[in-house]
């Protein structure tokens, strides 16, 4: 495919993006960014340097589309790998991109643990051991996993995640209540001595039968 550069034309439906034309032929398109740097009329082409323009191009798509992924919330840097993998991206591009990304200050696993336990905590209290879990599972590493999910204080949580409920059970009696609130708490990776001291607060509050 090596050729001479004959033409460079934005493309009708994407300004951000050209068409080159090697000998008077279409040959590839190129972000205008990267045609504007790297190519010129009347420039020859080798083969290696049009695998080099195209390497460049799939960087910069996959740069992007980690981009917009990471417009909907922080995510891990495992989580953004994965991602891209699943779009097929080259293990090479992965690589430069998730460097790019740290240099462009996108990726923080410290930050990222932060806001998944605070929204956690804030929307659907789970216990610490739960928050590990699911970090693990996402790719942070064991020692910020443990630095942030010591800060959470269990009971707390639990109280909480009950307080909601408890206009739905002020009719139970307290065996009632001590199974609901127990299976309520213990799907949410809470321990017993946790659910024990959660359940005595619910009753201060709820119980008036035996």
């Amino acid at each position: 495919m090596a050729g001479t550069v004959t033409a460079l034309e934005f493309q009708k439906g994407n300004k951000e993006r050209v068409n080159v034309y090697l000998d008077g032929t279409f040959a590839f398109g190129l972000p205008a960014t990267i045609a504007a740097t790297h190519l010129r009329r009347g420039q020859m082409l080798s083969d290696a340097e049009i695998a080099a323009l195209r390497a460049l191009d799939e960087q910069e798509r996959a740069y992007e589309q980690a981009v917009r992924f990471l417009r909907y919330r922080p995510r891990s840097r495992t989580e953004v790998e994965r991602y891209l993998r699943r779009k097929r991206f080259a293990e090479e591009t992965i690589t430069r991109v998730m460097t790019r990304l740290q240099d462009a200050g996108y990726l923080d696993d410290e930050a990222f643990a932060r806001f998944w336990v605070e929204n956690r905590q804030h929307f659907r209290p789970r216990s610490r051991r739960a928050l590990g879990i699911e970090l693990r599972q996402k790719g942070v590493e064991q020692d910020i996993v443990q630095e942030v999910v010591d800060e959470q204080d269990d009971e707390e949580a639990a109280w909480q995640a009950v307080e909601a409920q408890l206009s739905r059970w002020g009719s139970l009696s307290r065996e009632q209540l001590q199974r609901r609130l127990g299976d309520f708490l213990a799907r949410r990776g809470f321990d017993y001595a946790t659910i024990r001291a959660v359940y005595r607060r619910a009753c201060q509050v709820l119980c008036t039968k035996e």
